[in-house]
């Protein structure tokens, strides 16, 4: 259940629910909502994102620099992604340049992003700059939105199953450094 509920699987807890004869664990309201914020972020859509997350819970964005500093982060590459470069621009000096300059841990992510118009796609591009063009970077801008959310709520932001399977391996090298064991193998 904690594994349908984290990763946004409503229709199968609600069923894992009805069939279990379990009461909900969460509203499951609360993971429509959060997966169409993910979706939003998924197709690029980072405004319909923010002011979701803003209707949800305007506190999570506001206690929260670092995740805010990566939702414009991914406006700005979206901005680039789509050619509109004197948009980008002015974005990255108006909204990104001033948080960059609070810390330097921003000012980085900004400088690697702002790479990306040297590079314009081009496959020359270094694996650290062209990898935030990918699908893979709107993914894991999703999956921060998504923790902060469910912390928001006092959930989980983890799947309780992937820290188990962490919990079984490392059980298993401490007894195969102690005895012969059979090992589970997850490949």
């Amino acid at each position: 259940m904690d594994y349908l509920v984290i990763e946004g699987y409503k229709s199968a807890a609600e069923e894992f629910c009805q069939e279990a004869n379990l009461m909900p664990p969460v509203d499951f309201e609360s993971i429509e909502r959060r997966m169409t914020i993910r979706d939003a972020l998924q197709r690029g859509d980072v405004e319909d994102a923010i002011a979701r997350v803003n209707d949800l819970n305007p506190e999570i964005l506001d206690t929260n620099p670092a995740l805010y500093f990566h939702l414009q982060q991914q406006k700005l590459i979206e901005y680039i992604r789509e050619g509109r470069i004197v948009e980008a621009l002015q974005f990255a000096q108006d909204e990104l340049a001033p948080r960059g300059e609070e810390s330097p841990e921003f000012l980085s992510e900004l400088e690697r992003t702002m790479a990306l118009l040297a590079f314009e796609s081009s496959p020359s591009a270094p694996s650290g700059i062209a990898e935030l063009l990918s699908p893979a970077q709107r993914m894991k801008t999703a999956g921060e939105v998504n923790a902060a959310i469910l912390e928001s709520m006092s959930q989980g932001k983890e799947v309780k199953l992937v820290g188990l399977l962490k919990l079984m391996s490392w059980g298993e090298n401490m007894l195969e450094e102690r005895a012969e064991f059979p090992k589970v193998r997850l490949e």
